[in-house]
């Protein structure tokens, strides 16, 4: 090994792949990183029929393994989570300004349609209070849920239609890529302006006023209540306070006692019913205390008939639906990935992508508006012991018999206790504990948190989660266009190389600098690199110059290089035209079969020529000690020209 070139590892230069291969390899792991198709493969066709229609609907996977034993799990999780959907499905309906038969609809065919093609063994189907606000903020811009509620409510189905295509097509196309895009700090400050927002409105119902806001910031919202103070009633607060009380109780209990959460599940339940007797016996309307009203008997109507997609309203209601979309797949989407990993399974999202679109398309024609996975909803299913998603469709059933028979009963249920009820339930999303460690492990992190978190809170939901992506895209984009880069030593007698920085202990080789690049080298941060690089030299140089050696050779290790475009490759030959003049040698280390690709058929590995490719660092560094020379040392230093 006495020159440059000479190694005991041989560099791959294989011929570039054609393109059809490249696209088809880019193409498998952007789409299909998880390949879900290998169980597919070495099958006779009748079984890979059998599992190909077991992976699109899953319930063909584990119902022909149901047995009586699941099932009483199941059971007792079903009719647990009915008893927190009545009193959710009725409040969160008041909370989208629809009438409250349409929230308990949304609770009997969309659990059904999940449980065939829902991948979650631990996910309960629901509405969500984010997403009904957004709804009523959008929707309500161009047309009153008062002035003309019929139409409202068409429009509210087709928001509905449009979120279940639009996540249908991110399933099918496997873009859940965009979701992640929502990240988890802007999805904790997402969540906790929400629920102040939430919680401001749900004033209306405890003072039992007639008048309000249709805005949703912070400043409306108290401007009206103080605007209207004149129809402040006594009784209607101390009602509302004292059902808040109970309600924070039960949760206060689940805390310290986690085996008692059947407690805080069935509260709201007890809260409707006992709000229900309250306001039968005692008149509850004749001191201020507004109730729900009439709710007619049986199941879903059709409404397919009802989508409108008149021009005029079309832009809002597609804003809506998409927007929407996004937030409920990625709060479903967490959810049951998070309850998952607690018992050591996984979620396919895009399946779940997939089985929400269709519970909320299906959900658009029979009066149901937008659902997904709730986060209080799945935990009392957890908790409750479920094993399959059958627990999904004892509560469709349960629902189902609720609404044939029971559903009168709860005209008398005060709109004070829905307002307790969506309160209580919103004191949990306000996640400070989460916010203050954002802060501690990185500032922009909790930067992205808190605007979402005020975005939300005094200008419009909207206006805080794009505000919050936003910045959220910018820091990925920073980091693009600033990648990292280091230089690298040796740690003590072992042949392995470290950042300086990191290991401040480590040393160099005499005469040689070893660079390391981090990231993809593309047109916007090129120029960053060559400076970057060329500035490292510099240093080097001058510490070469001070222990009385020279500079001979620049290691370029791109170990962490993804890809490199045009750009990147005239950036290497620009970098190494400024060491020529310097009579400093460029060495290539590892560089990946991509970015070899790129460089072969550039014809920049015949510039720089294959003697100077090697396959790691210390075949590299053997090899360029054999072609070091003495340390030159006059005035006229080269570093002058890279310096230019």
């Amino acid at each position: 090994m006495g020159t440059v070139g000479e190694s005991e590892h041989l560099v791959s230069f294989a011929p570039p792949r054609s393109f059809a291969t490249t696209l088809k390899s880019d193409l498998k792991e952007t789409f299909f990183p998880e390949d879900p198709f290998q169980q597919f493969r070495n099958e006779k066709p009748g079984a890979r029929v059998k599992k190909a229609l077991q992976y699109f609907v899953p319930i063909f996977e584990w119902l022909p393994k149901y047995n009586l034993q699941l099932l009483r799990y199941d059971l007792l999780a079903g009719v647990t989570i009915t008893s927190l959907a009545i009193p959710q499905g009725i409040s969160y309906a008041k909370l989208a300004s629809l009438p409250p038969i349409i929230g308990l609809y949304s609770s009997f065919v969309p659990p059904l349609i999940y449980a065939l093609f829902g991948n979650s063994k631990h996910l309960a189907v629901g509405t969500v209070a984010a997403c009904s606000l957004l709804l009523q903020s959008t929707i309500s811009d161009v047309v009153s849920p008062k002035d003309d509620p019929a139409l409202y409510l068409h429009l509210v189905f087709t928001a509905t239609f449009i979120t279940g295509v639009f996540q249908t097509a991110l399933g099918f196309l496997r873009l859940g890529i965009l979701v992640d895009f929502l990240s988890h700090s802007t999805i904790t400050g997402f969540m906790g302006g929400t629920a102040i927002i939430i919680c401001l409105q749900q004033l209306k119902g405890f003072f039992g006023l007639t008048h309000f806001t249709t805005k949703t910031d912070v400043i409306s919202v108290m401007h009206a209540i103080f605007k209207n103070r004149k129809e402040w009633k006594w009784e209607s607060a101390v009602v509302g306070i004292s059902f808040l009380c109970f309600l924070q109780s039960t949760r206060y209990v689940r805390k310290r006692r986690p085996k008692l959460f059947w407690v805080s599940a069935i509260a709201p339940m007890v809260t409707v019913l006992v709000g229900c007797l309250f306001a039968y016996f005692f008149h509850a309307e004749d001191h201020g205390i507004q109730i729900v009203g009439e709710l007619k008997k049986g199941i879903n109507p059709p409404s397919i008939n009802l989508l409108n997609f008149d021009s005029k309203y079309l832009p809002t209601v597609i804003k809506a639906g998409v927007v929407t979309s996004l937030i409920a797949l990625a709060e479903g989407i967490a959810i049951g990935r998070s309850f998952a990993i607690l018992k050591n399974e996984q979620v396919d999202g895009n399946k779940e992508m997939i089985a929400f679109g269709f519970m909320n398309i299906v959900g658009s024609f029979t009066s149901c508006y937008l659902t997904t996975g709730p986060f209080s909803k799945t935990a009392v299913n957890f908790n409750a012991g479920c094993r399959t998603a059958m627990s999904n469709i004892v509560m469709a059933v349960c629902m189902a018999l609720t609404l044939l028979f029971l559903a009168p009963v709860f005209r008398y249920t005060p709109l004070v206790a829905l307002s307790a009820i969506i309160m209580s339930a919103m004191f949990g999303l306000i996640d400070y504990e989460a916010a203050y460690h954002l802060f501690k492990v990185d500032k922009f992190d909790f930067v992205i948190c808190m605007a979402a978190f005020f975005g939300v809170a005094f200008v419009s939901m909207d206006v805080g989660l794009m505000l919050s992506v936003g910045l959220g895209i910018l820091r990925a984009l920073l980091y693009v266009a600033r990648p990292a880069t280091c230089k690298l030593g040796k740690v003590s007698s072992r042949n392995t190389f470290r950042d300086t920085e990191q290991y401040p202990g480590s040393t160099n080789v005499p005469g040689i600098l070893v660079l390391q690049l981090g990231s993809p080298i593309y047109f916007a941060n090129s120029t960053y690199i060559r400076e970057r690089i060329l500035r490292w030299i510099r240093e080097e140089q001058a510490i070469s110059d001070s222990e009385g050696h020279t500079l001979e050779h620049v290691l370029l290790d791109l170990t962490g290089v993804t890809s490199i475009d045009m750009t990147g490759i005239e950036t290497l030959i620009e970098v190494r035209r400024s060491l020529q003049v310097n009579e400093i040698k460029m060495v290539i280390i590892n560089p990946r079969i991509k970015v070899m690709e790129k460089m072969m058929a550039s014809k920049f590995i015949d510039i720089i020529g294959k003697e100077f490719v090697f396959l790691c660092i210390d075949d590299a560094i053997e090899a360029c000690r054999f072609s070091l020379h003495k340390s030159k040392h006059n005035d006229d230093s080269p570093q002058d020209s890279i310096v230019a």
